[in-house]
């Protein structure tokens, strides 16, 4: 029979909570950029530019929490942003 270290059970009770706390964030973040890729799929640039911004924020305190990497984050704020301005060019 495997010797179980109680340090073993409580790695393993942390890495649940971690897992949960992580999901949460990941998923908030991808509900907001989907209203963003909505909003612009739409072409509505007023709501495109304030969901972007509400995106920019989730996505940059995912890389405080440790969920994304700060390079993942770079890329997907600035290919939403791209296709908010280009929304936004397209009707001045």
């Amino acid at each position: 029979m495997p010797v179980i270290h109680k340090s073993t059970i409580r790695r393993a009770r942390q890495a649940e909570k971690r897992h949960a706390r992580n999901r949460a964030t990941l998923s908030a973040v991808k509900g907001l950029v989907k209203k963003v890729q909505a909003a612009v799929a739409e072409k509505k640039p007023d709501e495109a530019k304030a969901s972007l911004r509400e995106a920019e924020s989730a996505l940059s305190k995912a890389v405080t929490k440790g969920v994304l990497k700060p390079n993942t984050a770079s890329r997907r704020i600035s290919r939403l942003t791209h296709h908010v301005n280009s929304l936004v060019a397209a009707r001045a």
